[in-house]
């Protein structure tokens, strides 16, 4: 039966840091049971980095569950770093990460802009994922980055009021320019500001009701400027993908299981891109979790999430090695 409730806390297993290039080095951690279900977790953002609570979707005795921080991220070095920060890059790291975990294929669980890196990732190495659990669907399509800049202003028009109103008047009319000279400026003092008033606008518009450690969070000037400048970075740059975007590729992954949650009141990544990518992915599971919006820690998100996972361990334990066999080409 699945659970209805994150499972207890736990602690890691191991930790480290893997070099991968370009003078970048990214934290990763294992926990859970280390001859359990691969499975590796892809935070939001971009930029957001990993915490322990995480761990928490998976069952420990079931699971052998890989977090890390992506470059510039979290723990990873250097921090908030846009140097040779694309798609590209993650989708190799993730491939760097595996291959020095001895990990042979793994299910890949993401969030936001989770979820378009693990659509970027099982696109380009379909053969190494045994299935999939996305939330809060985010496809990087430039109308999605338009509503994230502008369009939420008809639902949270305070709060886009107080992101928008940051900028002199004659900036405005160039949102993601004029928060991203900031944003990459040198000085703390003009990159700081910047970033507090991105991580606070995004922060006051993920929850259907507000989450105060959330927006805590947002005060943390480690944690706001690597997310404001990295996601402003991947905004301005089309987030590094293909100019056909990620829904023409899903035919290299109809064979692949997946389970899609999508909070209803999503207002950071509405639901249309989730039933987009439902309609595209022949077999998917879209579950709609009525009483939500975007953010993971919400109740009925949260819930739904270690339903997926439980749901996905019957799909792939049951049959040990054949789920690799089915979800693999030829």
């Amino acid at each position: 039966m699945a659970r209805d409730d994150l499972f207890p806390e736990i602690p890691f297993r191991r930790s480290g840091f893997l070099e991968v290039g370009d003078g970048h080095r990214l934290y990763w951690e294992e926990s859970g049971n280390p001859a359990g279900i691969p499975v590796v977790f892809l935070h939001g953002g971009p930029g957001s980095g990993t915490s322990p609570a995480q761990r928490r979707f998976f069952d420990p005795s079931a699971y052998r569950i890989v977090l890390f921080d992506q470059r510039g991220a979290g723990r990873s070095t250097p921090h908030a770093s846009v140097h040779t920060n694309t798609t590209g890059h993650l989708v190799a790291d993730m491939e760097l990460l595996r291959r020095h975990l001895q990990i042979d294929s793994w299910m890949v669980f993401g969030g936001s802009w989770g979820s378009t890196l693990a659509l970027a990732y099982g696109q380009t190495h379909p053969n190494r994922c045994l299935g999939f659990i996305l939330r809060g669907i985010f496809l990087g399509r430039p109308s999605e980055v338009e509503w994230f800049l502008t369009g939420i202003r008809t639902v949270f028009p305070d709060a886009w009021r107080r992101f928008a109103e940051f900028l002199p008047p004659e900036e405005r009319g160039d949102l993601l320019n004029g928060y991203l000279t900031r944003l990459l400026d040198p000085r703390p003092d003009v990159h700081l500001p910047a970033a507090r008033r991105w991580g606070g606008y995004e922060a006051a518009c993920s929850a259907l009701v507000p989450d105060a450690r959330q927006l805590a969070e947002m005060d943390n000037d480690h944690h706001s400027l690597a997310l404001a400048r990295i996601e402003a970075h991947y905004f301005a740059n089309r987030l590094f993908l293909p100019p056909a975007g990620l829904l023409t590729g899903m035919d290299r992954l109809t064979r692949h299981p997946a389970v899609i949650v999508q909070g209803r009141y999503d207002v950071i990544c509405p639901m249309v891109s989730a039933d987009t990518l439902a309609r595209a992915w022949r077999g998917a599971e879209l579950v709609v979790v009525p009483d939500a919006g975007h953010a993971a820690m919400e109740p009925g998100i949260r819930r739904a999430l270690v339903r997926a996972t439980e749901q996905m361990k019957a799909v792939l334990a049951a049959s040990g090695t054949d789920a690799l066999k089915r979800v693999r080409p030829g």
